[in-house]
């Protein structure tokens, strides 16, 4: 299981990240780790354990339970392959026949699970000539199973990209700046304006503009939504776990 969060910003997003990874704490994991972008240049880091461990090396974001793959650094993510960097909620189920669709044209995996195979496509297509937004398409076109999907590129510090099938991702909407998060906890310190992505979206958020594409390709519009209440109904609050609270 796994949780992601996204934050495009004007400011240093880490202690946001940080904050946020523990509203996730709920979902379980077994490792965390992040990706950011500054001045086009990505960096990653990962780590195994409880983020009371991990809070030092990370600075962007998800948890995540190792549906395939032991937990170790390696299969942490956020993976990234050359300008690309991925992190994923489910499972794809045709990762091991795209991989093998790969390694005809030369490119191997570095690790055993199925989200690095997300990178190395979409990768992939990026050599090919195709702009962040064309290549990120066609990967999901090819992927089948579950997933909630969040996108860097190297160079495009104004672009994220996501899409859902299966596990459930939400948009928040600043002054600003945009975020994203598997659900509206990890979001409300942030803002209280979201929208739901439907089964089958695709989203291209950059700081001061959305926009999304149904399972048809077709331009949609999501209701946002103002949430309300307090930010802190949705933490520990001191408590060690939620039931406790």
């Amino acid at each position: 299981m796994c949780g992601i969060v996204g934050v495009l910003g004007n400011h240093e997003v880490a202690p946001i990240l940080v904050d946020a990874l523990k509203r996730l704490e709920y979902r379980g994991y077994d490792s965390a780790g992040i990706a950011t972008l500054n001045n086009g240049v990505l960096d990653r880091r990962r780590a195994v354990g409880k983020l009371v461990e991990l809070s030092d090396v990370l600075v962007h974001d998800p948890f995540r339970w190792a549906t395939h793959g032991v937990p170790n650094v390696g299969n942490a993510h956020p993976h990234v392959i050359g300008s690309v960097a991925v992190v994923h909620n489910g499972i794809i189920e045709n990762f091991r026949e795209l991989r093998e669709e790969l390694a005809k044209v030369g490119i191997l995996p570095q690790t055993d699970t199925d989200t690095e195979t997300v990178a190395m496509l979409t990768q992939h297509h990026l050599s090919q000539g195709m702009e962040p937004v064309d290549a990120a398409r066609a990967t999901i076109a090819r992927l089948e199973g579950a997933y909630a999907l969040c996108f860097l590129f190297s160079g495009q510090d104004d672009l994220m990209i996501v899409a859902r099938k299966g596990s459930p991702l939400a948009i928040g909407y600043g002054e600003g700046e945009m975020f994203v998060g598997s659900d509206a906890i990890a979001l409300a310190p942030m803002t209280n304006r979201l929208s739901y992505l439907e089964e089958g979206d695709f989203a291209v958020l950059t700081r001061k503009s959305v926009a999304i594409w149904d399972h048809n390709g077709a331009l949609a519009n999501r209701e946002i939504r103002t949430i309300r209440g307090d930010a802190n109904r949705y933490d520990k609050d001191g408590y060690q776990h939620f039931m406790e609270k």
